[in-house]
């Protein structure tokens, strides 16, 4: 992603894991599911084993999805990749920025988590909002300042 020889990354991280918690419930009914069919005994039990594969793929796909997805700032852009046979990323240049944004609901504020939206870019469920916000300020300015220079 990086397009120029001297282009830094400042930030690489994985989203907020809360991400995870609806397709982790998920999974965990289906495998509470699972769990009662096998307990059910023949035939039923067959339904339970193929519940309790398809709870272990829907926790392994949301887990990998999780961890295939990054929010990435560089001197240069701020952007999120994601996606794991097929790669897809978002971005906005950090010169054609106005304002960054952070939203918070009461429980990101509890959590640790938050939206951040610079541009037209909008990036749910950032881990430690306040933090990349100020990176993402300072790199503002910072790319500000290089476009005044020059």
């Amino acid at each position: 992603m990086l397009e120029t020889p001297d282009e830094q990354v400042f930030l690489d991280a994985r989203r907020h894991g809360v991400v995870l918690a609806r397709p982790l419930l998920r999974a965990l009914v289906v495998a509470v599911l699972g769990a009662i069919g096998i307990a059910g005994g023949w035939p039923v039990s067959a339904a339970g084993v193929a519940l309790l594969v398809v709870a272990a793929g829907i926790a392994t796909v949301a887990v990998w999805r999780w961890d295939r997805t990054h929010v990435v700032l560089t001197t240069e852009k701020l952007f999120v990749v994601h996606g794991v046979l097929k790669r897809h990323a978002a971005a906005v240049r950090l010169a054609k920025v106005g304002t960054v944004e952070i939203e918070q609901s009461l429980s990101g504020r509890l959590l640790g988590y938050g939206t951040i939206v610079a541009g037209d870019l909008e990036i749910p469920c950032v881990a430690g909002p306040r933090e990349v916000y100020g990176l993402v300020e300072r790199q503002l300015a910072s790319s500000h300042r290089r476009l005044l220079a020059s």
